[in-house]
């Protein structure tokens, strides 16, 4: 983790208070028994695993990861943590996510009885992941308790908790209620035919924020740990963790007429002052944003971008700045003076979701701890 911003084109500043803030936040809206899970895949959606992870490791009881590979790379970090792999495991990946001492989910009894055949007399701890209307891994729940009763006959395997996910919890009300009332009739079956031990898990940060009495045992917070909230009623109990910037490298005064970019579709409307700022795809500021009024902030004034966004580089109008210099502080994503660049907006202008925003944003972009 950097310390410095002096050399830096564009880096992200990570608030910790911020982010421990987000989870007392959670804590608070649900009932004191339930554990959290912070998702930290996606090198913690863009904010960087290591910093979030070594920020958290005394605060949550699990972590969530994707696949294999991040679990290794935060093993050394958690070692007080449960770490579940959110992902199926490849064949080949099986063994060494049982010698890790990682937790996997399982989908059918091919993958089961792999496990189980890596258990040794300790047996594997796995997941059951129960489709219940994403469509993406786990049984199907009208096939739950017929795979969980054949698992109880693999002598290296058990059962230790059991979860599905919510595809529409910011969206679509009933239908979540539904898809929870019926997953919750399966875990009773599961539970009175003594099918599995564990905690059961299906919120994800919507579900959380929705619907708190129904969390079971454990949530699996991802977005909302990171300031940005999912359904619009909690997004002013949250705090951003990550604020991103660049610099501007250059400002050139432009006639009526001069076209900026790649494809000539900007055409300065009248005699302007354009800077060029130290970012671009290649970081992670996505090419969408491209002629969609897209702004950063310059002295806390917004200041429109200009025609497509390039590999390296952005131009910017900052007509209405004229004090700016070379080497000034631009923000892409966050707040200066009272003005602010959220990640909902970014969606919004380039058609995506906050998600995106914050897991594109690039390895060249520096991850530093926030200047207090």
């Amino acid at each position: 983790m950097a310390s410095s911003q002096t050399s830096f084109r564009t880096w992200a500043e990570l608030d910790k208070d911020a982010l421990r803030h987000n989870l007392a936040e959670l804590r608070r809206h649900l009932s004191e028994q339930v554990q959290v899970m912070a998702v930290v895949k996606a090198n913690a959606y863009g904010h960087g695993v290591e910093w979030v992870v070594r920020a958290l490791r005394g605060e949550v009881e699990w972590f969530g990861v994707a696949n294999l590979e991040e679990a290794k790379e935060i093993a050394s970090l958690a070692s007080g943590n449960a770490i579940l792999v959110l992902g199926p495991a490849l064949p080949e990946e099986r063994a060494a996510l049982v010698e890790g001492g990682f937790t996997p989910v399982i989908s059918d009894f091919e993958e089961a009885r792999a496990y189980a055949a890596l258990g040794g007399k300790a047996g594997v701890g796995v997941h059951l992941a129960v489709d219940s209307g994403m469509g993406r891994l786990g049984v199907w729940e009208t096939e739950a308790v017929e795979l969980a009763k054949a698992c109880q006959t693999l002598r290296g395997l058990r059962i230790t908790g059991v979860g599905t996910h919510l595809p529409v919890a910011d969206e679509d009300d009933d239908y979540t209620l539904q898809q929870m009332g019926r997953f919750r009739s399966l875990v009773n079956e599961l539970r009175s035919m003594h099918l599995f031990d564990g905690p059961v898990h299906i919120e994800n940060s919507a579900g959380a924020i929705g619907f708190p009495s129904d969390a079971e045992d454990l949530v699996r917070a991802g977005l909302m740990l990171y300031g940005a909230s999912p359904r619009a009623e909690f997004q002013e109990k949250l705090l951003p963790v990550l604020q991103w910037k660049a610099r501007v490298t250059l400002v050139r005064s432009m006639a009526t007429g001069r076209t900026v970019s790649y494809g000539r579709t900007f055409v300065i409307p009248q005699a302007s002052r354009v800077a060029t700022v130290s970012v671009g795809y290649a970081d992670g500021y996505s090419r969408h944003l491209s002629n969609r009024g897209a702004e950063v902030l310059i002295q806390g004034i917004r200041c429109p971008l200009l025609g497509r966004v390039t590999m390296d580089q952005i131009m910017v109008d900052v007509t209405a700045v004229p004090s700016v210099v070379v080497g000034e502080e631009v923000v892409l994503l966050g707040r200066q003076g009272d003005q602010e660049v959220t990640a909902w907006e970014l969606a919004r202008k380039s058609e995506t979701i906050p998600w995106e925003i914050f897991t594109g944003i690039g390895r060249r972009v520096i991850r530093m701890n926030a200047v207090r």
